[in-house]
């Protein structure tokens, strides 16, 4: 049985979805003004592998995750670049999607744009504001979060000192200082029409209204990075516990961060490494195998010594299954067949709150009996093994098998048989310098 951490109770418990067979699941997305560094694309990578894997064993996913299209940081770049602040909201999403693509990810089921939701986030916050739960006031709609008796219970912190977990200013227009935006008053930037005057909508509430809009009622998995539990993901909770009158999510999971050097990796602290610039370096899936090959709760102190030592381990995997599969092609040897003990293995450890760095040594005991594997009927089996779990993690590397490479294979084979070393040995040389050895 799949049994997965939930940061709420801090424990790994049997996971049951609402509905038999079918999961909802919400991962807090982008907020599309720059680029995304490789922290950034830890939570896409991790939560591509879970959709993966839950539908791998049997259920049907829909995966939901945001695209935050207003905020005051779009509106910052956009008076740098003097542009409009949807030419950099379109810009920043199309680099978004290119680069989820180049890490072998899916695109979720749903992106949801804030923009897209500015009117129901109204009609919230009104909601909101005729039940007591938020006020307003000169700068904007409030929600009063000493009303929520068990606020704080996501990222366990005391509500009677949570500003030591958040930078707080202590503003005269709030009722309390921990009260959080619902509705800021601004008429700077992109600001919409409210019953309270020209702005936008607050951060945690975007995501809670469209939670609210797209799933309807409460969720199966709420996910993100573990930077998000407060205040964002707890003040997410707090609306709906009392719009919703449910929790918002069952389950809450969060990916550890990535740090550079013993630092968390920062944009405000500029010593991000983006996506796009490590993937001009090193194949893209050796990166992703490299976030999979460490547990999704534990962080990760990248370097690039670190990522060399992954890229390297990746180009061993890449060549063995290569070899395997230039030998099965030769003797026609493909099938659909697999090793159902080891099938069974990889559910054991992925069941294991997705225990990823377990299944790469099942990986490398797997790429073992490939290459002592003489039967190719055997060999087929073990690689289409492979290849069902490479598959579910994601890093299955694409290559196709020409005639080419066949004619020179079988040439080696025979200067091989034949003893002629000198001419053996340059054939093999073509076929490393194409990976198929």
């Amino acid at each position: 049985m799949l049994k997965l951490y939930n940061t709420l109770s801090q424990s790994i418990e049997p996971f049951q979805s609402i509905q038999p067979k079918k999961v909802s699941m919400y991962v807090c997305g982008p907020t599309v003004y720059g680029d995304i560094h490789l922290g950034n694309a830890r939570p896409v990578i991790f939560f591509d592998v879970l959709k993966r894997y839950l539908r791998f064993i049997g259920y049907d996913v829909v995966y939901v995750s945001n695209i935050t299209d207003v905020d005051d940081r779009i509106i910052d770049k956009a008076k740098e670049l003097k542009i409009k602040e949807t030419e950099i909201t379109a810009m920043y999403t199309k680099r978004f999607i290119d680069m989820t693509h180049a890490l072998g990810s899916f695109l979720p089921d749903h992106m949801p744009k804030a923009t897209d939701y500015v009117s129901h986030m109204i009609d919230y916050t009104k909601e909101l504001i005729d039940m007591g739960f938020a006020y307003v006031r000169s700068g904007g709609v409030y929600f009063r979060v000493g009303k929520v008796s068990d606020y704080g219970i996501l990222s366990k912190q005391n509500i009677e000192e949570l500003n030591k977990g958040v930078r707080i200013v202590l503003d005269d227009d709030k009722e309390d200082p921990r009260d959080f935006s619902v509705w800021k008053l601004t008429s700077d930037g992109l600001a919409y029409d409210s019953p309270w005057g020209k702005g936008r909508p607050g951060w945690h509430t975007e995501c809670a209204v469209m939670n609210h809009e797209i799933f309807g009622s409460e969720i199966d998995i709420h996910g993100g990075g573990t930077d998000l539990k407060f205040p964002h993901h707890e003040n997410e909770r707090a609306q709906a516990i009392v719009h919703d009158h449910h929790p918002l999510a069952r389950l809450w999971m969060h990916v550890a961060r990535l740090d550079i050097n013993e630092v968390k990796m920062s944009k405000s602290l500029n010593n991000f490494v983006l996506v796009k610039e490590i993937i001009q370096e090193f194949d893209p899936l050796a990166f992703r195998f490299m976030m999979i090959g460490h547990h999704y709760r534990q962080p990760i102190n990248y370097s690039d010594e670190l990522m060399d030592q992954y890229a390297k381990e990746y180009d061993k995997i890449k060549r063995s299954l290569k070899k395997a599969f230039l030998s099965i092609s030769l003797a026609k040897a493909h099938t659909l067949e697999t090793d159902h003990v080891q099938l069974d293995l990889f559910r054991q450890l992925m069941n294991d709150d997705v225990n990823t760095p377990n299944v790469i040594t099942q990986i490398y005991d797997l790429l073992k009996q490939m290459n002592k594997e003489k039967d190719t009927q055997r060999l087929s089996v073990i690689y289409q093994t492979t290849k069902v779990i490479l598959d579910v993690l994601g890093i299955m590397p694409l290559y196709e098998l020409s005639d080419e490479t066949l004619v020179t294979y079988k040439l080696w084979e025979e200067a091989r048989t034949n003893k002629d070393f000198e001419r053996a040995d340059r054939l093999r040389d073509q076929l490393f310098q194409k990976g198929w050895m």
